[in-house]
């Protein structure tokens, strides 16, 4: 390590059909949550997420299961240029603890599912509650497309994708395709 900068790494992120992004992950313990080694996981999952252009990133997706999640939303992310932005969010045991009783169908990929999209409904809003990366518990609201973005990187730790919540297998599509015929 060089005095005074902190080395971040790109981690390998796993696809569909590593045994992995199937399983359920442990929630991250009070003597961890402060640890080197979370810490350190955190900075290299941000690292990560931006590197590939993703919006969210969960820790069973880079090899780890624990329940951690980052989220960030940039208008500089040429992925999601158009969606309102998300400062950094690092959030450990997220639980969904409220959510309205309407759901939208949206476009959805993942990291983890590289190339693909699919229009996947997801509550309008909700609420989350879980700790932020120095152990202090967190409670927000969220809606639109944030509130999509947190539902998707929460199921994650518990071993779903987004193809587990497609209704209509029809609307899967390449990524390719998407940008040509069903992007707005």
């Amino acid at each position: 390590m060089t005095e005074g900068k902190l080395i971040v790494a790109l981690l390998i992120i796993i696809r569909l059909g590593h045994p992995k992004i199937q399983e359920g992950a442990e929630p991250v313990s009070s003597e961890e949550v402060r640890s080197r080694e979370i810490q350190r996981l955190i900075d290299d999952m941000v690292e990560t997420m931006r590197d590939a252009h993703g919006v969210g990133i969960a820790a069973p997706q880079v090899h780890v299961s624990k329940q951690i999640i980052v989220i960030e939303v940039s208008p500089e992310n040429p992925r999601y240029p158009n969606h309102p932005a998300v400062p950094l969010l690092v959030l450990l045991n997220p639980t969904i603890t409220d959510h309205a009783e309407t759901t939208e169908a949206g476009w959805e990929g993942c990291l983890s599912v590289p190339d693909l999209r699919g229009l996947v409904p997801r509550w309008t809003r909700l609420s989350v509650s879980g700790l932020d990366r120095r152990g202090q518990a967190v409670r927000l609201d969220a809606e639109g497309f944030f509130a999509r973005v947190l539902q998707h990187e929460v199921d994650h730790l518990h071993g779903r994708v987004f193809l587990d919540r497609l209704p209509d297998l029809k609307t899967l599509t390449h990524l390719r395709e998407y940008e040509l015929f069903w992007k707005s």
